[in-house]
């Protein structure tokens, strides 16, 4: 059974750094585009980060540019989000979803083609 498990979430000041994982069970991460999304009540759900299958390339959204780094690590089948600098309009509940076909680009904008979503992490960013 196809799983992703996202955690790492948390509170945090503004200006403070987390770091998401989402680790997968059931399949290999390597073959698939791995999407970071978030979702704060009451708004549309966002595409922050996502990064491909095949050449690491990357995607990220223009409200976290130069803030937030993703990465994987296909020997723990884990991808990762590092958000540094985290602003309190960054509170939201953070998810992971896969995808075997999609491009970096697109998968960020339109989400995974295939219903394959973790279950969230909140973030909470306040002082």
């Amino acid at each position: 059974q196809l799983q992703l498990v996202e955690s790492g979430g948390g509170l945090v000041q503004p200006g403070g750094s987390l770091r998401l994982s989402c680790a997968a069970s059931g399949f290999t991460l390597d073959y698939y585009a791995i999407g970071w999304f978030r979702q704060a009540p009451g708004k549309e759900r966002e595409g922050v980060s996502c990064i491909s299958s095949s050449d690491g390339s990357t995607y990220y959204a223009d409200s976290v540019k130069g803030r937030f780094t993703i990465s994987r690590d296909n020997a723990k089948n884990t991808v990762y989000l590092q958000m540094n600098s985290l602003k309190p309009e960054e509170t939201a509940v953070y998810y992971c979803a896969a995808d075997p076909s999609r491009t970096v680009q697109a998968m960020c904008i339109m989400g995974p083609k295939y219903d394959y979503w973790g279950q969230g992490t909140q973030v909470t960013v306040s002082s």
